[in-house]
């Protein structure tokens, strides 16, 4: 059975780092490897679950990008 194409995380609307490539300041890559595949790597989706509060310029793989 084949995974969807493009299976939205359900954060996706919320999340600083979908904000953050619409404005220009992050690649696109982002979104594309981790929001619009909900990839379960995420760590930003990780905490969200968990209710465990992460910084807005914290990007999905976990690193803190100060530049946000």
């Amino acid at each position: 059975m084949r995974k969807p194409k493009n299976h939205i995380c359900k954060w996706y609307n919320v999340c600083p780092i979908n904000w953050f490539t619409k404005e220009g300041k992050l690649p696109k890559k982002w979104i594309e490897e981790y929001c619009l595949q909900a990839n379960p790597k995420c760590v930003r989706y990780q905490m969200e679950e968990k209710g465990i509060f992460h910084p807005d310029n914290m990007l999905p793989d976990g690193t803190i990008d100060p530049s946000l």
